[in-house]
C-alpha cells in the first residue's frame, strides 16, 4: 500500500518501507516505478525474516557498516538489503524470480 507523507520519511530520503506501507516523501513518486520497485524489494525481505528480523537486523548491520566506514551514507549503501534493492530496483520483473534470502 503507497502512502504519501513527507513527514515520516527521513531527511536525505524519498521513501521509507514499514510492512506493509511504502511511504513516499512527494506524491509525483508514485508513478516512479524503479522507486516502487526498489521499495517492494524490502517488503519481500521484510517478510522473509518476520518483519521484526528485519529491522533488528538491518539496524545491527548499519551500525557495524558504520563503523568500518566511518560515513553514513557508505555504511547505508552497504547494508545487504540495500545492495540487492539497488542493484535489481531496475528489473521490474526481480520480485517473480526472486529466490528466497537474495539479500545473502
Amino acid at each position: 500500500m503507497l502512502l504519501v507523507f513527507k513527514y515520516l520519511v527521513p531527511k536525505g530520503y524519498t521513501a521509507i518501507t514499514i510492512y506493509p506501507f511504502i511511504v513516499l516523501k512527494h506524491k509525483r513518486q508514485k508513478d516512479d516505478m524503479i522507486l516502487i520497485n526498489h521499495e517492494k524489494i524490502h517488503l519481500r525481505q521484510q517478510l522473509e525474516l518476520l518483519v521484526i528480523g528485519f529491522y533488528l537486523w538491518y539496524f545491527i548491520e548499519f551500525l557495524l557498516r558504520i563503523i568500518k566506514f566511518k560515513n553514513w551514507y557508505r555504511a547505508y549503501l552497504n547494508i545487504s538489503f540495500e545492495r540487492e534493492a539497488y542493484k535489481n530496483e531496475n528489473d521490474l520483473n526481480y520480485l517473480k524470480s526472486r529466490s528466497l534470502w537474495s539479500f545473502f
